[in-house]
């Protein structure tokens, strides 16, 4: 069974692909106040002539203005903000970015922030604050908006370069064959902001409406969809036709059960979809049935973690990196990196970074060692590789050789703490509940390095990734990081 297709996450938890929920709403509210006290302290600078730090001190001391002035300022710009997110939230400027278009969300941005502004000017009108300068406040409305809007646009670069990559996009698969289908295929394929990527069709069963499958892209029937859905790592189901209530129903429960979010294009169902609110995918009309929760602070924290922690190893060790590329080069011929196409999160493919440790016609050979294979079933391990160069067995003792992953973490192909990157070969040999491990960025290292090693089967593999994915926290990957440092010093490394 070949698992491999490319693309981003499924199920809740970790596994799961980012998307504006509470945790990501919140994130953005506290960035919409902090913005605006940002802005405040500039425009006080700048119309009092005073340094930033000069500025914020006299500012919290309350000693800016006259008499009570700076009170009634800060509880106006409390005001502002509250009226500011509340407007956000009424033009959905929470909602996830790839559901409305750049110029449409600019449009709503500007309006929540001049609408925001007409109130705090309103009210400093009525209050009669004639000791706050209106520059102040005019300044600050201005750079409120300038900075949101630049933030919004920013986020989107970011987003779109990544779905381009093929990062953080949210697979699909259609119910239905009809024309209401292709027209939703041909929707989300042409706009490529969305961020969806189509993986098929999926034909019916007799409890729904009568639809032609002639279609080269079915690749199941309704009673198969969700193998299909786990082998192809779908995050939505999509129901473009009509169906009785309980197959729907029963679809419903299963999307629950998977954590595979669930939608409908607008019929009533029986009742499943009375009062539920429309989503738009660009111009198409949905209704979500079931949406999974995401852990999206957490995560954000994760590739914060991520970031900091690969820079940080990657400027300190950087003279020891140059001497280990000088070494290998003096110590056998061929390149110094070595780029192996792995397979990580959803399948997608990436090329892995590591310093070469064996000869350069390693591949070559093979043929000549698998009878040498120390591990059962899909791994492959060979304790005393004859492929393996001097200088390669004492990286690979002390992990060294991994090293340069430390740049695929960087590019956001893995993260520091996560289940060890997978060759194509060995995917293809996965049942269907081992592509548990693919929900997830791949890791330097993981549980199974620091726990697993004296038990090396495939399933005592397999088990300890699915756990860190079930129980998985931002504290969990420090502890894993922290018991990675002693195994690498007590160099019992591959």
């Amino acid at each position: 069974m070949s698992a491999l297709s490319s693309s981003d996450s499924i199920g809740e938890g970790l596994g799961a692909t980012p998307r504006n929920a509470p945790g990501q709403t919140k994130l953005w509210i506290v960035l919409d106040f902090l913005t605006i006290l940002a802005a405040t302290l500039i425009a006080i600078a700048h119309e009092l002539h005073l340094g930033p730090i000069a500025a914020s001190k006299r500012f919290l001391a309350g000693t800016l203005f006259q008499a009570h002035s700076t009170p009634i300022l800060l509880a106006i710009l409390l005001g502002f903000s509250i009226a500011l997110v509340v407007i956000s939230r009424r033009f959905h400027l929470y909602t996830p970015v790839r559901l409305n278009s750049h110029l449409h969300e600019q449009h709503l941005s500007f309006r929540a922030c001049f609408t925001a502004g007409l109130m705090l000017t309103g009210t400093l009108y009525l209050l009669h604050a004639s000791d706050i300068p209106r520059r102040v406040v005019l300044i600050t409305v201005g750079l409120v908006t300038i900075a949101l809007s630049a933030r919004r646009f920013l986020y989107r670069i970011l987003l779109y370069s990544r779905f381009n990559r093929g990062i953080d996009t949210r697979n699909v698969l259609i119910v239905g064959t009809g024309p209401e289908a292709h027209a939703l295929r041909h929707h989300i394929e042409s706009i490529r902001h969305l961020g969806f990527v189509f993986k098929g069709f999926v034909t019916l069963t007799d409890g729904c409406a009568s639809i032609p499958s002639a279609s080269a892209d079915v690749v199941c029937s309704l009673d198969s969809l969700f193998n299909q859905a786990r082998m192809r790592f779908v995050d939505e189901i999509f129901f473009t036709v009509p169906c009785e209530r309980g197959v729907v129903q029963d679809v419903l429960d299963k999307a629950r059960a998977h954590g595979i979010e669930l939608r409908v294009v607008p019929h009533l169902y029986g009742g499943l979809a009375w009062n539920a609110p429309i989503e738009y995918i660009g111009q198409f009309p949905t209704i979500p049935l079931y949406c999974g929760r995401v852990p999206e602070f957490g995560l954000y924290l994760k590739r914060a973690l991520d970031i900091v922690f690969s820079a940080m190893v990657l400027v300190l060790f950087a003279p020891l990196l140059l001497l280990i590329a000088m070494v290998i080069k003096l110590d056998s011929h061929g390149p110094v990196l070595y780029a192996s196409e792995r397979i990580g999160k959803k399948g997608r493919v990436f090329r892995c970074l590591k310093f070469r440790t064996m000869v350069q016609d390693a591949e070559i050979r093979l043929a000549e060692v698998l009878h040498m294979n120390e591990r059962d079933g899909v791994l492959f391990k060979v304790t005393n590789d004859p492929r393996i160069t001097r200088v390669g067995r004492i990286l690979r003792k002390y992990s060294l050789d991994e090293l340069p992953q430390f740049i695929n973490v960087l590019t956001g192909d893995m993260s520091v703490v996560g289940p060890r990157p997978p060759i194509a070969s060995e995917v293809k040999e996965y049942k269907l509940s081992h592509l548990r491990r693919l929900d997830v960025k791949p890791g330097i290292t993981g549980l199974w390095q620091v726990q697993g090693r004296q038990d090396p089967s495939f399933d005592s593999y397999v088990s300890l990734d699915v756990t860190y994915i079930e129980n998985w926290s931002i504290w969990l990957d420090i502890k894993i990081i922290m018991r990675t440092v002693g195994v690498v010093l007590a160099g019992t490394g591959s």
